[in-house]
């Protein structure tokens, strides 16, 4: 479900920042022609602590799931991972789904590398319905317990072979808070591997960004989301939802044919 509403021709999304301290992002998706909508708020510390609905407006369904960790190793091997354990559970279906990401072991003799295990089941009878095995980098299977039949739910390879470099729709609509802006000289520093001159990109991006906010401070004047209501519990969380129902239009756009 998750990348049928990523991968549809007419799907549409918008994420940012909406706290920097501390550092919280929000997504929206939307497929208006499917009925599908994606909403999640994070904060990576590299934990990823909130969490994700993606909403089947036409079934009335909505799932609710957190995000496994990042796991970043230097030793004996540089490399990503996710690991932890991820439920996705649906009020209105009844069923629900553990997951369990899996990390090589230090040495590489243990574990199962990008491993991806778990089950679906009955909420209220905790009964299994399907068993899930495989790899996030590779295939992920899924074997019906009734019939012992299994079939292949995700496939990386086909999901990444066909993905294209974001293009630039309408240039007049990109926004100088626009990442790709924001970021440009840095990006391209990157890839020419001029490191002098990305430092000097990104400090001056930093810089600017703690202007802007001594002036406001100065000010008194609240930061506020453009695109995201947020409200925040006595603990220190925090919700966020988007102010508009459907994403409009973005002048950068990610071509999928």
């Amino acid at each position: 479900m998750l990348r049928r509403c990523n991968m549809v021709d007419n799907s549409l999304d918008r994420f940012m920042s909406i706290s920097h301290h501390p550092p919280v992002s929000a997504l929206h998706a939307t497929d208006e022609e499917h009925d599908i909508e994606l909403v999640w708020c994070h904060q990576c510390a590299p934990n990823f602590n909130g969490k994700r609905q993606l909403k089947l407006l036409s079934r009335g369904e909505t799932y609710e799931m957190n995000s496994p960790n990042l796991l970043i190793k230097f030793l004996p091997l540089p490399g990503v991972d996710w690991t932890g354990n991820v439920t996705i559970s649906c009020k209105e279906n009844g069923l629900e789904a553990e997951l369990r990401y899996g990390p090589k072991s230090f040495f590489g003799l243990r574990g199962s590398h990008r491993s991806v295990k778990g089950k679906v089941y009955e909420t209220a009878t905790k009964r299994t319905l399907f068993q899930l095995n495989g790899h996030w980098d590779r295939t992920v299977t899924a074997k019906d317990n009734n019939s012992g039949k299994s079939r292949v739910i995700y496939n990386a390879e086909e999901v990444f072979s066909g993905m294209k470099t974001p293009a630039v729709n309408d240039l007049k609509g990109v926004r100088s808070t626009e990442s790709a802006a924001v970021w440009s000289e840095l990006s391209e520093a990157i890839m020419s591997q001029n490191w002098e001159k990305a430092k000097e990109a990104k400090n001056a991006v930093e810089e600017k960004q703690r202007e802007v906010l001594r002036e406001r401070e100065l000010k008194g004047t609240p930061w506020v989301p453009q695109h995201f209501s947020v409200t925040y519990t006595k603990d220190g969380g925090w919700e966020c939802s988007p102010i508009q129902q459907w994403v409009p239009p973005a002048p950068i756009v990610l071509p999928l044919s």
